[in-house]
């Protein structure tokens, strides 16, 4: 593995200026969802999801090293990716919020691993956690897909800090 050396420069922006300029970045959205060994389950919605590898099989996200449920994704042995397909803006609203029983009322299958498949999601991604590299604020997840299913359909997006239909 290469590693480059961490530049100390200060940048030539500022964050509003940064945000700004990646928010010009359409995105997909997805609900990331683990269960912990005591079967307490969380998630979170999530833009930073992207493809690594084919073989193997590969998908990254990203999570915000000050989440409240980063201890529950750091010691999960698996989690699933829900894409959102572009009906389902409540959903994304659900879990992008605050405190509260974001599970609750909540219908869904099981995947093989007992984790939670959203009903009408456009496509879903069940991995086993690879490994985990701490990056700035966040912490960037790669996960091996072990199970996936796709129904086409027009995708939720996020783009220009606003949810769109892709």
């Amino acid at each position: 593995m290469t590693t480059f050396a961490a530049d100390t420069l200060a940048p030539g922006f500022d964050t509003g200026q940064f945000r700004s300029a990646l928010a010009q970045f359409a995105t997909g959205v997805t609900i990331v969802m683990t269960r912990t060994p005591d079967g307490a389950l969380h998630g979170l919605t999530v833009n930073s999801f992207n493809s690594v590898s084919l073989e193997p099989p590969l998908v990254l996200w990203g999570l915000a090293g000050k989440a409240r449920s980063l201890p529950a994704f750091s010691c999960a042995s698996h989690y699933i990716v829900n894409v959102l397909a572009a009906h389902q803006l409540e959903l994304a609203l659900r879990f992008a919020r605050g405190p509260g029983d974001r599970f609750a009322a909540l219908d869904y299958a099981e995947s093989p691993a007992g984790l939670p498949i959203l009903p009408g999601v456009a496509a879903w991604f069940e991995c086993r956690a690879r490994s985990r590299y701490p990056e700035g604020d966040h912490v960037i997840f790669v996960g091996q897909v072990e199970h996936c299913h796709f129904n086409p359909s027009k995708p939720l997006g996020f783009h220009g800090g606003k949810f769109v239909v892709i």
